[in-house]
């Protein structure tokens, strides 16, 4: 149990860690993604408003009928241009890329390359 409790401090402790240089605003609001075992978030949010302008997942219908399962890198892809589309659709062009608790490598990584190609600038 004790085990569990120090890798959930952790992970908040890197996540303050990266957060604590990144702001949304208006102009420029934040990317976050969040990544599970089994799916992946990503929400584009105005924190001076504290609005969420866009957000996409592998919990989607849309998404989770094209990809299947939301646990891999052909996921990520799919989430990273459907937000980057759905930002758009909103008027953002330009965003701050938050990336929480979590490595930027991996699904991270297949996910801002993603939202990078359909139109995103971070």
């Amino acid at each position: 149990m004790e085990h569990s409790r120090t890798i959930l401090r952790q992970r908040q402790r890197r996540a303050y860690r990266v957060r604590r240089f990144i702001r949304g605003t208006a102009e420029r609001p934040r990317l976050t993604i969040f990544r599970t075992h089994k799916h992946i978030y990503a929400q584009v949010i105005d924190d001076a408003a504290g609005r969420t302008l866009a957000s996409a997942s592998s919990m989607d219908k849309q998404i989770r009928s094209s990809v299947g399962f939301g646990g891999n890198k052909q996921a990520a892809e799919a989430i990273g241009r459907a937000v980057a589309e759905r930002a758009k659709a909103a008027g953002v062009s330009k965003v701050c890329f938050d990336r929480g608790a979590f490595r930027y490598h991996g699904r991270v990584a297949a996910l801002a390359d993603a939202a990078r190609a359909a139109g995103l600038e971070f």
